[in-house]
């Protein structure tokens, strides 16, 4: 077997795991989607479809971090190549924790539905999971297109999303301090608020993985910036 042919299977196990990424991270965004689908309508069978699909998310994740286990032994990748198998290992382990987050809304919209008739509080959760949601999507696509520009719109959407979180919480705690009929249902929509927050912080980590994979720098904790001035840098 010649070393073209060697380099061109190797290219085609990159570009593998790199569609599973992607079809995991469809999976992913459809539970999150469900999952605030169902926190508005009520329905019980959709969220609890959300909940029992998360098994699936956990299968893909273990598949992939297998197979990029083979993919090391079988190649020994270096430099891009190794950045690349890198950037994959850590990009499924956000993605299996933002399907977590996504049943923990279900779980909590399910506790806010089911049973007895609750006191339930007006507050807007769509806006901040809509973002968390682009943040998502556009992660994804930075990581299909490998571009570091999307990446940097990604962590600044990620202070919408925090400024979403503060204002639900405030508002929540009001609620409860004012009539205390409603603190069950006000805690089940805190924890609901909070999974969403989370869901856009691992958006960010996927969108600062494809930074280190194309400029070879890790751009985790060195805030907003700095991050722009890497991403611009020829």
């Amino acid at each position: 077997m010649n070393q073209e042919h060697i380099s061109r299977r190797f290219d085609a196990d990159l570009e593998g795991l790199r569609t599973r990424v992607l079809a995991m991270g469809g999976l992913v965004e459809q539970q999150l989607v469900r999952a605030m689908a169902g926190l508005e309508s009520g329905d019980i069978a959709l969220l609890e479809q959300v909940i029992s699909t998360d098994r699936e998310v956990n299968r893909h994740e273990v598949e992939l971090d297998e197979a990029c286990n083979n993919v090391i032994a079988r190649r020994q990748p270096a430099a891009v190549d190794l950045r690349m198998i890198m950037t994959v290992v850590k990009t499924i382990t956000d993605l299996e924790r933002i399907g977590d987050e996504a049943k923990k809304i279900a779980k909590m919209a399910c506790e806010v539905h089911r049973g007895e008739p609750r006191l339930v509080p007006k507050v807007d959760l769509r806006r901040p999971a809509e973002i968390a949601l682009a943040m998502l999507r556009k992660s994804l696509d930075a990581f299909a297109r490998l571009d570091v520009n999307a990446s940097a719109e990604v962590v600044r959407q990620d202070r919408d999303v925090d400024a979403g979180f503060k204002s639900a919480m405030r508002q929540l705690i009001t609620f409860m301090m004012e009539d205390p009929r409603t603190i069950s249902s006000s805690l089940d929509l805190l924890f609901i608020a909070r999974s969403i927050e989370r869901i856009g912080d691992h958006a960010k980590n996927i969108s600062e993985y494809v930074v280190y994979l194309v400029k070879g720098r890790d751009v985790r904790h060195i805030g907003l910036e700095a991050m722009e001035r890497e991403v611009a840098a020829k």
